[in-house]
This record gives C-alpha cells, structure tokens and sequence, in this order.
C-alpha cells in the first residue's frame, strides 16, 4: 500500500511538472501575452526599485522649474509645481499596481470561499448565495463603490478593501461551476467514503481543479481594479494628493492640457500599456489552460 502511494504521488508530481511546463511553453508561443508579462514585470521592478534609489521626491517643488517640457534633465517634463512627471507616474505606477493587485486578491478570497461552499453543499446554501450575488450583480458596481466612499475616508487602503469586496460576484460564479461539475467525481468519493471532512475536500482536493478559470479571471480582474481606481482618483475620491496615482496626475494636467500635454499624456499611456497588458496576459491563460487543447 505504501509502494502504491509512494508511486501515485511520484507520478502525480511529475504529472504537474508536465503540465506547468506545456502552460509556460503555450503562453511563450503566444507573443503578445510574453511580451505583456515582460512589461508588466519590468513596470512592477521600476515602480519599487526606482524610488529607492532616485535622489528627486515625488512631491519635491522646484519654482524655478515649472511646466518644463520633456527633455533629457525631466523625461517626462514637469508640472504646475516644478514636481518631475516622470517620478510621480513611477510612483503612482507602485500605487495602482498595489490597488489592482491587493483588491483582486481581496475579490478573489471572497469570491473562492462563497463559490466554494455554494457550489459544494448545494441547496439552501447555495441559493442564499446566489441571491446575494445576483443582488450584488444587479447593482451597478461603479456607482455602488462611489456610494461606499462617501462614507469612508479616501484613501488607497479604503479604496481597495471597496473594490475588493465589490468584485468578488464572478469569482464566485465560476467556482461554483467548477465545484458542480467536480464534487460528483470518483474522487470526491472516494475521499468521502474514507471520512475525509467536507472543508478538506473543498479546499485540499476540489478547490485546486476549479482554479484555472479564476487564473484567468485574476488577470481581467487586476485590469479592471486599475482601471476602477484611476477613475476614482480623477474624480478626487481615490488616493489623495500629494501622493500620487495615475488618476489624480491625469486631473492635475487636465485644465492645463494645452500647454502642458505631457502631464496628462504619460500617466495615460502607461493606463492604457498596463491594461492592454494585463487582458492580453489573460487572454494567454485562457487559452494555455483551456484543457481541451489537451485532449
């Protein structure tokens, strides 16, 4: 019994190096998605390393240095208070990065954990769930987070614990598909009929094969999480000045626009290269773990 087990457990770890190495040969093959995971890697290592070791604060005021066009001393140029542009997208670089991923992990505990029980248990449970998110759902989503900060102070962790606990509802969705399809599986069974209890078949053995669909959906969802905190900060309920984020550097070059362009257009442009980004990585993953190209 224990050659058996022994030998199960030697070909499933070779199974799941196998399997790892098909995905990252797929996305490798697919270039925009390697190309996408390069940009955002190199963004995520400047965003935190650059301010280490740069000599210019994000909020340092030069008088004498005002709305300076791009040039070799300011890359970026500078803004209305002398402050170097390019300092202040790289800082607020770490500052969207940070919100994007902390409330999509905040979603996705969420979402894993109601899917989970929803998908497992069925019945009472699982409608009470589902009645909740199609509540949630039916709420425009934009407007309830704009809601909840009315009532809490603007700050980036209050903005992304309210993103976080407003994304959850497609996360929990696909876990309950995936825990529907799988908790009638032999497996399941026979983990059963040993007297396994319900949480260890949930979480050590059900849950790590409902986990590709929410891969994919973690990269869509750190796109959207930016995308949602840029607009907040625009409309002054995100991150407060001075610290910076790509929204509130947008709003400070927009009534200046025509005569100081590159305030507004860099911290547009690297929106716009991260979200492309981080939906052509997710693209990547949908295809590299769509189990049917296996077949």
């Amino acid at each position: 019994m224990l050659i058996n087990d022994l030998a199960s457990e030697r070909w499933l770890k070779m199974f799941e190096s196998t399997y790892s190495k098909i995905i990252f040969k797929k996305i490798s093959q697919k270039k925009t998605a390697k190309y996408s995971i390069y940009f955002i890697l190199a963004l995520i290592l400047i965003s935190f390393l650059y301010p280490i070791f740069s000599k210019t604060g994000y909020d340092e005021i030069n008088l004498d240095k005002v709305l300076l066009p791009p040039s070799a001393e300011h890359w970026f140029g500078t803004d209305a208070l002398g402050r170097d542009v390019f300092t202040r997208v790289i800082y607020g670089g770490r500052v969207s990065l940070m919100v994007g991923f902390v409330s999509e992990g905040i979603a996705i505990l969420i979402g894993v954990i109601l899917g989970s029980l929803s998908g497992y248990f069925g019945g009472k449970i699982d409608s009470l769930i589902m009645r909740l998110t199609d509540v949630m759902l039916c709420i425009p989503t934009f407007f309830l987070i704009i809601s909840a900060t009315a009532y809490v102070e603007p700050s980036i962790w209050n903005i992304m614990i309210i993103i976080g606990l407003t994304g959850w509802m497609s996360i929990a969705r696909l876990v309950r598909g995936e825990f529907l399809s799988l908790r009638e599986r032999e497996f399941v069974m026979y983990e059963k009929a040993i007297g396994n209890k319900n949480f260890i078949i949930m979480f050590k053995h059900i849950l790590p094969n409902a986990l590709n669909p929410v891969i994919v959906s973690a990269s869509f969802g750190i796109a959207g999480a930016i995308l949602t905190e840029t607009a907040l900060s625009f409309l002054g309920l995100g991150v407060q000045p001075p610290v910076p984020s790509w929204g509130n550097i947008l709003t400070s070059g927009k009534d200046i626009l025509e005569i100081a362009w590159w305030i507004s257009l860099f911290p547009g442009l690297f929106i716009l290269l991260s979200v492309l980004c981080y939906n052509l990585i997710g693209e990547g993953l949908k295809d590299a773990l769509n189990p049917r190209q296996y077949d």
